[in-house]
């Protein structure tokens, strides 16, 4: 089993803003089979690094996004547009789990 965790750093202000974005995105991927998925940020009004915003989900196996089978929602070209806006970096991380 695997812990994926995307991260986003975020324009000054706008951390939550972004938050309620990818929130849009991780339902939209759980209602084509995605695990249910966390949403996050830090910084401002707790420790960490600031204006980040955090996503995670787990999956039995790691696979491409681009692979065959893989399924992604088709409704999210706004809501990524909009995000697109207010994000300035990305990162993803992968972790094994007992």
């Amino acid at each position: 089993m695997y812990l994926i965790r995307r991260g986003f750093v975020t324009k000054p202000w706008k951390t939550r803003e972004a938050a309620q974005l990818i929130d849009q995105v991780a339902k939209a991927f759980e209602r084509v089979g995605r695990s249910s998925t966390r949403v996050y940020w830090s910084g401002h009004t707790v420790p960490g690094p600031a204006n980040t915003v955090y996503m995670d989900w787990t999956q039995e196996t790691l696979s491409s996004p681009y692979a065959p089978d893989a399924k992604a929602p088709d409704d999210l070209g706004d809501v990524y547009d909009r995000f697109l806006e207010i994000c300035d970096d990305s990162f993803i991380e992968f972790y094994e789990m007992v």
